[in-house]
């Protein structure tokens, strides 16, 4: 029986909390081995709480022998930095999105993995999810056709005032919070060589962070997506794909509760189809794909899945890039 992959948790926030850490416990093959916050006494509280051991910073976490792996749950911010300084440290990443606000540091970093042989996952957790593999599994078969546009959307109503999400020092704004949402559903479905042909940016003044924006991408072969974001509006976590025979939808997509069966609904022609996807804690399922790269890195193996996350990972990070610089601006 290998012995599990022991993470150390840097940063105790909130989805850590809620959903990484009680998913971590049910997942075979992974344990939780230390904790680090910027206040020592929140790390030990998390560790009295999860387990592991409470680290009195983060350096010393990624010095530790017994971290195999780091999951990275900081302000958006702190992302790049930290996960620069856990692969320099040697230690396997998996890091909440946005993995990195530019496609230059994403670059970087996973250069960087990719020269230490070390797993570096950007946790979309939605990828990973039985709705996603049967969605695939449809496209496989040809039952749309050719795909010619996606649209997808993530919304959130607003948070309460001094939610992290408006401090723009910590990478607040919605693009970077719920953005990277929709556009990685694009990058999925029309693939990584998608440019952006418009976007639209509205503006916060007062907090400084954009609180909504749409674009429209384009891929190589004219296929389109349109997707928006925003944390103004009624909640929205949906795509839709549409083909030259055929279309499919999924609502509550990225964010599905372990509890619930998500429903993909395929039109083709007059006919509508109801498949009904069993319910599964997706936290878990990207546990178990994260610890199954890092033990297939530790011997040279392959990994499946993989370089295809890598390689939107990297594309995403530079979407964001041209997101602003094409947008048109508007103050809220």
């Amino acid at each position: 029986m290998p012995a599990p992959l022991r993470l150390g948790l840097l940063g105790c926030g909130d989805i850590a909390a809620r959903r990484t850490l009680p998913a971590l416990a049910r997942t075979p093959g992974a344990a939780l081995a230390a904790v680090a916050a910027r206040d020592p006494a929140r790390a030990a509280a998390f560790a009295a709480r999860f387990g592991g051991e409470p680290a009195a910073s983060y350096e010393e976490l990624l010095g530790r022998p017994d971290v195999d792996a780091v999951y990275l749950c900081l302000p958006t911010m702190l992302h790049a930095h930290w996960a620069g300084r856990a692969l320099e440290a040697g230690k396997h990443i998996l890091v909440e999105k946005p993995l990195a606000t530019n496609g230059a540091d994403a670059r970087r970093l996973f250069a960087l993995a990719g020269r230490r042989n070390l797993v570096l996952l950007e946790n979309f957790m939605f990828l990973h999810h039985a709705a996603q593999r049967t969605v695939a599994g449809l496209l496989g078969s040809g039952v749309l056709g050719t795909v010619r546009a996606v649209s997808a959307a993530f919304t959130i109503p607003p948070r309460p005032d001094g939610d992290t999400r408006y401090d723009p020092a910590l990478g607040g704004g919605a693009l970077l919070d719920n953005g990277v949402y929709p556009l990685r559903a694009a990058l999925r479905f029309l693939g990584t060589d998608l440019t952006v042909a418009g976007a639209v940016l509205r503006h916060d003044e007062r907090r400084g962070v954009d609180l909504s924006g749409a674009a429209l991408l384009a891929a190589p072969g004219g296929a389109t997506a349109q997707v928006r974001w925003g944390m103004e509006h009624h909640y929205r976590s949906w795509y839709e794909i549409q083909g030259s025979a055929g279309a499919l939808s999924v609502e509550h997509v990225y964010t599905a509760a372990p509890d619930r069966s998500p429903v993909v609904r395929v039109h083709t022609g007059s006919e509508v189809r109801e498949l009904r996807v069993p319910a599964e804690d997706h936290f878990e399922a990207v546990l178990a794909f994260f610890a199954a790269a890092v033990a297939a890195a530790s011997r040279s193996a392959e990994r499946p899945g993989l370089p295809l996350l890598d390689a939107e990972s990297r594309r995403q990070a530079g979407l964001l890039d041209e997101v602003r610089r094409a947008a048109l601006r508007v103050s809220a």
